[in-house]
């Protein structure tokens, strides 16, 4: 076996959440080059979508579900879906999320429990249900999207902060429980990526040439950076590597 065959990942299925664009879209299409078929996941995902036309033409599967992650009756529906058209899902990209920004002192209940709810409690309760065929069979890769903020606090999102610190414990609490049984968990942490998120920060002058200036590689990150690492985390190149936090970030956090 040459070396790039370690990173080929022909026979698996891997369930991509927030597949839509950005990130997650960049993600599901790299994992289907490297030979995945794919069940993708957004809150709203038309049957003629972007990502799912990429995914058939690298000669993959594609199967697409609509969920909001916000609502855990309908989280409990699709996994009852996936389970039923994917009885074995090898790899999970715990991909979505969502941000709400106001200031500490005026950020309200509903924008708090909505956050944690999408960014942290959905990704537990979709890891523990997939993860258990995983632990049956002895093997899988769980990925989360954390964060910058998994390991700073941001300014005017303490939800989202606190939601990505708790995606960081939780891949931890994850690996040391399953690492043993041949389900390596990890994350990566995109830094300051131009997506819909950072729409805003990207289109203030002073914060946008303030993020600039701090980052060693002088531009903003795109969702293709994320394609190598996420085949990596999910192919058994990647066997012997379990509870870490892989940053994407331009160098940002070394600075």
């Amino acid at each position: 076996m040459g070396v790039l065959d370690l990173f080929r990942l022909e026979g698996k299925t891997a369930l991509v959440t927030g597949c839509r664009r950005g990130i997650g879209r960049a993600m599901a299409e790299a994992l289907a080059e490297a030979g995945a078929d794919i069940a993708g996941v957004s809150a709203t995902l038309e049957p003629d979508c972007e990502v799912g036309k990429a995914v058939r033409f690298a000669g993959r599967k594609f199967h697409g579900y609509s969920c909001d992650f916000s609502d855990r009756k309908a989280l409990y529906g699709l996994i009852e879906k996936v389970r039923a058209a994917h009885p074995v899902v090898d790899i999970l990209v715990n991909n979505a999320g969502s941000i709400l920004r106001k200031p500490a002192a005026e950020h309200p209940d509903d924008y708090w429990d909505k956050i944690i709810e999408i960014n942290l409690n959905a990704q537990f309760v979709l890891s523990r249900e997939i993860g258990k065929g995983m632990l049956e069979r002895g093997s899988g890769k769980i990925i989360f999207t954390a964060s910058l903020l998994t390991f700073q606090g941001g300014i005017t999102v303490p939800g989202y902060a606190a939601s990505k610190g708790g995606v960081g414990s939780l891949v931890k609490a994850l690996s040391n429980e399953w690492a043993a049984r041949g389900v390596q968990v990890n994350a990566i942490a995109p830094g300051y990526i131009a997506t819909d998120v950072t729409e805003a920060l990207r289109n203030d002058p002073v914060r946008n040439t303030a993020i600039l200036g701090r980052i060693p590689a002088g531009r903003w990150g795109s969702p293709e950076d994320f394609q190598g690492a996420v085949v990596f985390l999910a192919s058994r190149a990647s066997d012997y590597i379990t509870g870490e936090i892989l940053t994407v970030d331009g160098g940002w956090m070394g600075r």
